[in-house]
């Protein structure tokens, strides 16, 4: 049984307002004139966070996002670079944005007007990362025994169809730029589900920082009634 729920992404980036500009249009979302930080779609679970970050991209993103365009020249064209194109054994291309941080391109003759669709998961483990996610937010595991990764997908208030965990060689050695929020009637089920807690809701942040069995960063929204008996536990 879940015991959280997807909310929403959070993106680390050094010039927010380039950047907003860039996912937004990159995503098919909107900025709210009040809000100049914050991208918005239909649902609330699109909403993605921009966060203005001192540290500058350094390593290989280890969580990047999946986008659908109708040409890689339009992703050009908004500010993206190609680092490897789209050829017949990959069929898509692997971009930077403006500050170098990755993402895939996949052509498509219909996009639709939400064009996040997937979030991808570099790992050690990727069986155990799916199924420890699945756990904890719900949906379903999928595999292919042709290939080496493994996703989740049917994920409740998941607004793109998949979640994705890949195999890679190298250890995660920095905050990820990129990582998910998640809401739950309680922190101690996460905890005891197998995450850390890195920080507490404190003064500065309403929200629980913790971690995933490999480290991934995630934060964890409580309803108000349920902060302060969690705070003192």
């Amino acid at each position: 049984m879940a015991v959280a729920r997807f909310k929403d992404l959070c993106v680390d980036v050094n010039c927010p307002s380039a950047m907003t500009s860039f996912w937004g249009q990159v995503l098919g979302l909107t900025s709210p004139a009040d809000n100049p930080a914050v991208l918005v779609g239909d649902r609330p679970e699109k909403t993605v966070w921009i966060n203005q970050v001192p540290e500058p991209r350094t390593v290989k993103q280890r969580v990047h996002l999946d986008v659908l365009t109708s040409s890689i020249e339009e992703l050009e064209k908004l500010g993206a670079t190609v680092q490897s194109p789209i050829t017949d054994e990959q069929h898509w291309a692997v971009l930077g944005d403006p500050e170098g941080g990755e993402f895939c391109g996949f052509e498509r003759d219909n996009v639709p007007a939400y064009r996040l669709m997937e979030l991808i998961v570099d790992s050690a483990d990727p069986e155990a990362q799916a199924r420890w996610w699945a756990g904890v937010v719900g949906g379903e595991v999928s595999h292919n025994p042709a290939n080496p990764w493994y996703w989740l997908e049917n994920v409740p208030g998941l607004p793109f169809p998949y979640w994705v965990f890949i195999p890679v060689p190298e250890p995660k050695t920095v905050k990820n730029r990129i990582h998910w929020d998640v809401t739950a009637d309680e922190l101690q089920p996460v905890l005891d589900a197998g995450a850390t807690l890195l920080r507490p809701k404190d003064d500065e942040i309403g929200w629980w920082v913790c971690a995933d069995p490999e480290g991934n960063e995630f934060c964890v929204f409580l309803p108000p009634v349920n902060e302060e008996s969690d705070g003192q536990a």
